[in-house]
């Protein structure tokens, strides 16, 4: 064990082993002398590690968004449809493997899982690499590779989880601002990166054949017409570029902290309990999915809601039921946050942030395709037809990335702010503003979706987009801000990972419930019922923390 210096003097050889080895016993990050001296060094080293991880994460989980996109433009066999459910299947997989993921930290130490969850992307981004080179391949492969890449989004809680661990409360906000902020840069770095590579054959005659555009697709900037060829292919195999240094940078440069995960044990032993608990956690997604979705693929038994809570509760019961040994007693003590209020209450209004930030960022990209890519035109009873090109159509590959970018740019700016003036004052503010955001999509939703010019109202649609990405980005910070305010440093972790958990069901949701309704000729609707959440999760924010007389009020 290290021995701690003595107060008042300067230990240089203390520092520099704490500094260098990987597990650390020593970690008092509200001791004022430690932090200047010893600990944020290592804190921030930590964090400008795992910005990037996550960021991969991001990007691999929510590249289905845009790989959709170019299945459809490329003449891919599927419906508007079933490539809809790619986009949900990769986020109820995403969502689900947060709920093992909020305890990694504690169970297998900081750097052992995020060395290890990083290095599990390769195996999505080869495997989706591979199959978009066959379009002749059946459906239920592709929507393989959709779920495997939620190890991605499970990534989020994990790295969050350890974050928090890392730095004083004062600097809570502005650390897991950072961490999550820049790390969902990912969704914005994949929505430009995955159109530019599939421009070029990167890999040579390793990366495959191109295919040929059936219609217009585009980049950022601009239009790239039908005809051109188009390696689809690197949407997955670009991301071996940076998977495997950064992987190597996880290992070396992170720290375990032992004061969080004493039990962590030897890094084999940590990464099978990892993958032991991963594994457990596909078993609810594959049970859940194939009663939900509809045939041929599965058997089309739940709606949306019920397949969401059934599968929290299964993985929930799953980790509960099957861990042992050490990890019996340490999930024990992390599903103490569950009697907790507080985990509820914040839970929701995690789900107003981050869940509209990941759902409209999975949704938006096929969203623009299908609503302005298509002239809304009446046939002659009447009925409105929505299968005729829009020659004036934008491109989701233009503009899509916008939204996200803005969202991601602003939280670590929500989660500044929030240190100063309180979380629970900003979130009642953007809340506020996402309602209305929210009805105002709506409405334009509506008018381009029975228009034969509905490039006429993209600009509105757009704008009043990035308002609601802006808002939730900043209320992202603030919501985490509060959670490292409410909760203890051993409890602050695994509530941080569950609320991103439940939260990243957004990404499963938006794209099943917008789907829907626009098959449904109402995509109005769809905008209407996440404006009425919202307003609920406002007044549940001011009855919780802004009330006079509240429990904790402002925090």
């Amino acid at each position: 064990m290290n021995t701690p210096h003595t107060p008042g003097t300067r230990d240089t050889s203390f520092e520099h082993r704490l500094a260098t080895r990987p597990d650390i016993d020593d970690w008092r990050p509200e001791d004022e002398q430690f932090w200047e001296s010893t600990g944020k060094r290592i804190a921030y080293r930590n964090l400008w590690i795992s910005i990037p991880a996550l960021l991969c994460g991001f990007a691999v989980w929510g590249m289905w968004g845009i790989i959709t996109v170019q299945m459809l433009n490329l003449g891919f066999p599927f419906t508007q449809a079933e490539l809809f459910t790619l986009t949900a299947i990769a986020g109820i997989s995403g969502a689900t493997m947060r709920i093992p993921a909020s305890f990694f930290v504690r169970l297998a130490g900081g750097r052992n899982t995020i060395f290890l969850t990083t290095s599990m992307l390769l195996a999505p981004a080869i495997g989706t690499g591979i199959a978009l080179q066959h379009p002749e391949w059946p459906l239920w492969v592709f929507q393989l590779m959709a779920l495997w890449s939620g190890v991605g989004g499970g990534n989020f809680a994990s790295s969050m989880s350890n974050i928090s661990t890392f730095f004083p409360k004062r600097l809570q906000g502005t650390a897991l601002g950072l961490n999550a902020g820049l790390g969902n840069f990912g969704v914005t770095t994949m929505q430009i990166v995955i159109p530019l590579v599939m421009t070029v054959g990167i890999f040579g005659s390793f990366g495959g054949e191109p295919m040929l555009l059936q219609k217009d697709s585009g980049w950022i900037f601009g239009k790239i017409a039908a005809g051109t060829p188009t390696w689809i292919q690197n949407a997955g195999f670009a991301w071996l570029l940076s998977l495997v240094p950064l992987s190597a940078v996880c290992w070396f440069g992170m720290n375990n902290l032992r004061t969080v995960s004493p039990d962590a044990g030897h890094p084999l032993m940590a990464y099978a309990r990892i993958t032991y608990l991963y594994t457990l956690a596909f078993v609810p997604a594959i049970a859940i999915l194939y009663v939900y979705l509809p045939a041929p693929t599965g058997l089309g038994l739940l709606n949306i809601w019920v397949a969401v809570l059934l599968d929290i509760v299964m993985a929930l019961l799953v980790m509960r039921l099957a861990a042992f040994g050490p990890m019996k007693e340490g999930v024990a003590k992390q599903f103490a946050i569950f009697r907790n209020k507080h985990t509820w209450s914040l839970t929701a209004l995690y789900i107003v942030t981050f869940g509209s930030f990941i759902g409209f960022s999975m949704v938006l990209p096929l969203a623009i395709t299908v609503i302005f890519g298509f002239q809304h035109i009446p046939d002659a009873a009447g009925a409105m037809q929505h299968t005729l090109k829009n020659p004036n159509a934008p491109s989701a590959l233009t503009y899509a990335w916008i939204g996200p970018f803005v969202g991601a740019a602003v939280r670590p700016v929500g989660g500044w702010i929030s240190d100063k003036v309180g979380g629970s004052i900003v979130t009642q503010i953007i809340s506020a503003v996402m309602v209305a955001a929210s009805v105002a999509v709506g409405y334009v939703m509506m008018q381009a979706y029975a228009s034969p010019t509905p490039e006429q109202h993209f600009g509105t649609f757009l704008g009043l987009f990035v308002v609601i990405f802006i808002a939730s980005g900043i209320g992202n910070g603030s919501t985490f801000r509060t959670i490292g305010v409410i909760f203890d440093r051993q409890q602050a972790g695994p509530v941080l990972g569950w609320t991103s958990a439940v939260a990243a069901y957004g990404a499963f949701v938006a794209p099943v419930v917008i789907g829907a309704q626009i098959k449904a000729g109402t995509p109005q609707l769809a905008m209407y019922g996440f404006a009425a959440f919202y307003a609920a999760c406002l007044v549940l924010n001011w009855w919780f923390y802004l009330r006079r007389g509240a429990e904790i009020r402002n925090p």
